[in-house]
């Protein structure tokens, strides 16, 4: 891919979110003195302008092969970008708080490729082990990596050896009945639990008493009709609208 000018200060000022950002002085390279510049960080690059809303960035600093330490300087809160090679330029950059620079020196230390590739090979190994069943890992199988098969729990098991049931359960009172069910015929279990007949089938849990109504409270239900609702919505509706009427006209005061 070729970089140019343009293409890198388009990179610089387009919307895409920055790792970090903020004002930083930087000392020149000829000149030991500090200029106040501000900084975006974006990716392993590292743009700076001369203001904040400048639409060009007066330089980029690749951050690759470099490492970011602490350094003495005369300005407080300093740091530099020193890179590996013998002629190559070192960086010298200070920040205006301890937690501005520490929060600097972390964003640039993670930058670079070489970082993340790191971070993704200490990664693989994690899950290699996780896989493998090491010490270190989360403890599992010792079986090598291959496809993911999912084990067949006790409650699966269970489930294969329950007994078919009707298409359609018997129902009473609106209600689907056990007893009707295949093994009704079998004596409840006395211990509150389904558990397993002689032969290992598990039974179902028993249903809880069931309440019956009476007569008085059925012909109650029958009662309630939706002509009833629509005359209880009427009058609370005329009782809403006289309330906003007196209040419309409290707001609006005596009239003269």
């Amino acid at each position: 891919m070729k970089l140019n000018e343009r293409s890198l200060a388009f990179y610089a000022t387009c919307d895409s979110p920055a790792d970090n950002a903020g004002f930083l002085y930087k000392r020149g390279e000829r000149h030991t003195a500090y200029h106040r510049r501000w900084f975006v960080l974006k990716g392993n690059m590292l743009f700076y302008f001369e203001e904040r809303d400048s639409r060009e960035p007066v330089g980029v600093i690749v951050l690759e092969g470099c490492n970011v330490e602490l350094c003495d300087s005369a300005e407080g809160f300093a740091f530099a970008i020193r890179f590996g090679g013998a002629k190559s330029r070192t960086y010298v950059l200070a920040a205006e708080s301890q937690a501005a620079m520490e929060s600097w020196v972390k964003s640039l230390s993670r930058a670079s490729f070489d970082y993340m590739r790191l971070v993704v090979r200490e990664l693989e190994k994690q899950l290699q082990e996780m896989r493998l069943g090491l010490p270190g890992g989360c403890g599992g199988s010792r079986e090598l990596p291959g496809p993911w098969k999912p084990k067949v729990s006790g409650l699966e098991q269970c489930r294969e050896r329950l007994p078919a049931l009707p298409a359609i359960l018997p129902k009473e009172n609106g209600c689907a009945v056990w007893n009707n069910v295949l093994g009704a015929d079998r004596p409840p279990d006395s211990s509150g639990c389904g558990g397993h007949d002689e032969e290992g089938t598990p039974r179902p849990p028993p249903l809880p008493p069931r309440r019956r109504v009476s007569n008085g409270e059925a012909g109650a239900a029958v009662a309630q009709s939706p002509s009833a609702f629509c005359r209880l919505h009427e009058q609370y509706s005329r009782e809403v609208a006289r309330l906003r009427q007196d209040w419309q006209q409290r707001r609006r005061g005596p009239q003269p």
